[in-house]
């Protein structure tokens, strides 16, 4: 067997089948390049699903992890360290918000913000308790835990999980008119991801997102945007919510909050809304450990130069430009997205979003498929522009084979 071959098996020998990888075992990686364990390179158009928005390796990230390693890595929150402060300020500031409740995966933020809306809904807005009502959309994505997968409409996420989790009310994405109606006294939250990922990077009808944000504010409800893929330059803006002017009550965060060094995330959010919580009610060992602020707080350098985004947005627009040429040849049905950042539907003639992503491995291009039909484009940021151009040479290469 080849390195490949042999490192796949123990892994498949020893690990849980939780994840279907392709075929490849990445050995080191810088920028948007990722070097495999027999040397072959490949050009990395998946980003660790915006995990990796600054790329692999970036010198920035890297020396502030260096740093803070001699240091101090860890204290618990039983103790304060001298970066704690300094990370929840900044984070704030960025988001326009007075406080933070960093926790580490992004699951554990979309658990930490439901726990936050229905505290706020008792307390605040006077909810019967164990009445609380969440309202989500239909295909989302916010994680796998056995609370967010009984607000989940993927059958593999969710089936023989159960018993679910009650409280939540799922309506269509991107349906006002279904969304005003699902909301009643006892709703205390809208969950919405801006833009859906793994459902393929749907980008929900203008005017949907500042509808909900009027619609949640007339009826006393908190709008919770998951900006977890979204969010942190992806989409071109900070946040995607800035794409129509619109300012959540709670921002989600996580991914590349964490630089691609460590997992980092948070809920952020004003102090009449985080301040429900009283010390002990909830808490995380690891979250908001020194590292992961060193980390984050150079992640929010870096965002507050404006640069990324502008990438984003430039880079993006060269990309769906691209992307758009190939819709109505036979081998892609559509092309959703913003920023570096979409989905491509493959006719199903021309092969599965599996079968697809393993043609453009071999060709040295790295993307992942979803729902089937579906690929995701979501490059580091960090790409020239001229890599891009490569890659998305493949995809067309890919695409013209009989």
């Amino acid at each position: 067997m080849s390195s490949t071959e042999d490192a796949i098996a123990s892994a498949e020998a020893h690990s849980a089948h939780n994840y279907h990888p392709l075929p490849v075992v990445v050995a080191s990686a810088d920028g948007a390049w990722m070097t495999d364990v027999e040397g072959r390179r490949y050009l990395d158009m998946l980003a660790g699903y915006s995990a990796l928005n600054f790329g692999h390796g970036n010198r920035r990230l890297i020396d502030a992890a260096k740093a803070q390693l001699e240091r101090v890595t860890l204290t618990s929150r039983a103790f304060h360290h001298d970066r704690f402060a300094e990370f929840c300020t900044r984070l704030a500031e960025l988001c326009g918000k007075e406080a933070v409740l960093p926790m580490n995966t992004g699951a554990e933020a979309i658990e930490t913000a439901v726990k936050t809306a229905r505290k706020w809904g008792y307390e605040v807005k006077g909810v019967p308790d164990g009445h609380a009502k969440i309202v989500v959309a239909a295909n989302n994505f916010h994680g796998r835990t056995t609370t967010i997968v009984s607000f989940s409409t993927d059958h593999e996420a969710r089936d023989h999980f159960g018993p679910y989790t009650p409280g939540f009310e799922i309506v269509p994405y991107g349906d006002l008119t279904a969304m005003e109606a699902a909301v009643t006294e006892n709703t205390v939250a809208v969950l919405l991801e801006p833009i859906q990922g793994e459902a393929g990077v749907l980008v929900p009808p203008a005017g949907y997102l500042a509808g909900v944000r009027e619609l949640t504010r007339r009826r006393n409800v908190l709008f919770m945007a998951d900006e977890i893929q979204s969010g942190l330059g992806r989409t071109g803006r900070t946040f995607a919510c800035e794409h129509e002017n619109v300012v959540p009550d709670v921002y989600i965060l996580g991914k590349a909050l964490g630089g691609g060094v460590v997992p980092v995330s948070a809920v952020v959010a004003d102090r009449d809304v985080l301040g429900v919580f009283r010390p002990g009610e909830h808490g995380s060992t690891f979250g908001g450990n020194p590292l992961a602020c060193a980390v984050a707080l150079e992640v929010i350098a870096m965002l507050r130069t404006g640069e990324y985004q502008e990438r984003a947005t430039e880079l993006g627009e060269h990309l769906h430009a691209e992307l758009g040429l190939l819709v109505g040849g036979g081998a892609v049905e559509a092309v959703r997205g913003r920023g570096l950042w979409a989905g491509v539907d493959i006719a199903p003639s021309h092969g599965t979003g599996r079968e697809i992503s393993e043609k453009l491995m071999a060709r040295g291009v790295l993307v992942k498929d979803t729902h089937g039909s579906t690929i995701r484009i979501a490059p580091p940021l960090v790409i020239s522009k001229e890599d891009l151009d490569w890659g998305l040479e493949q995809l067309r290469g890919v695409l013209s084979e009989e």
